[in-house]
């Protein structure tokens, strides 16, 4: 099953996407960017403290199914939306748009969303999503990578500090090598189209990106 969730950054940067989503969830003012594109969200979720009255008539009186959560909490509105699509949808592959190319206190929150314990058991199921970026999280353990669709790049962004990480059939290639403070190694390339990478301890993004 795929999932989209859409939060409130600018459209300018999301992706194109097809409707190969199942089930789509808004993220306070993502619900009014999806509504004026014509497309009404399954759910909408958060505390939509920033629409303001006539906007959040619009979102209201249109999702079937609204989730509000108080301005002041713990845990952001992506946090509570990404905590709800596996609630309902544990098997389902997510991929959040709209959570890039905007505040950086913002696109940290989400960069680190693949760390908080609650979600390691649906890592391999997020994806972030923006024009010209996707970003993949890797628990420890040896993985095959496909070169995705006109992305030329490639990045390791060790979240963490990482042992013995492998890179074979890149550019630049790495064997068995440590880092012991949260690096991103950038601007690789995959050199046939599939690649493999390995490591032992930590947590790594991988970011497959192209210039826009």
């Amino acid at each position: 099953m795929q999932v989209l969730l859409v939060a409130g950054g600018d459209p300018n940067h999301w992706p194109a996407f097809s409707t190969k989503f199942e089930k789509i969830i808004g993220i306070d003012r993502g619900n009014l960017f999806l509504l004026r594109r014509g497309i009404v969200p399954d759910l909408a979720i958060g505390d939509f403290d920033s629409l303001n009255e006539k906007e959040k008539e619009e979102v209201f009186g249109q999702v079937g199914e609204v989730l509000t959560a108080p301005a002041e909490k713990d845990d952001t509105d992506t946090q509570l939306a990404l905590v709800k699509a596996f609630e309902r949808f544990p098997q389902a592959e997510v991929t959040l748009i709209g959570v890039t190319g905007g505040r950086l206190d913002h696109l940290l929150a989400n960069l680190w969303l693949g760390l908080e314990p609650r979600f390691q058991p649906f890592l391999s199921q997020i994806t972030i999503s923006d024009r010209g970026n996707t970003i993949k999280y890797l628990a420890p353990g040896s993985y095959r990578l496909e070169q995705e669709v006109e992305m030329k790049y490639v990045a390791f962004c060790c979240l963490t500090s990482v042992k013995e990480l492998s890179l074979t059939n890149f550019k630049y290639e790495l064997k068995k090598a440590d880092f012991p403070q949260p690096t991103s190694l950038a601007s690789n390339e995959f050199l046939i189209g599939q690649a493999e990478v390995s490591f032992s301890k930590g947590m790594i993004a991988v970011i497959q990106s192209r210039d826009v």
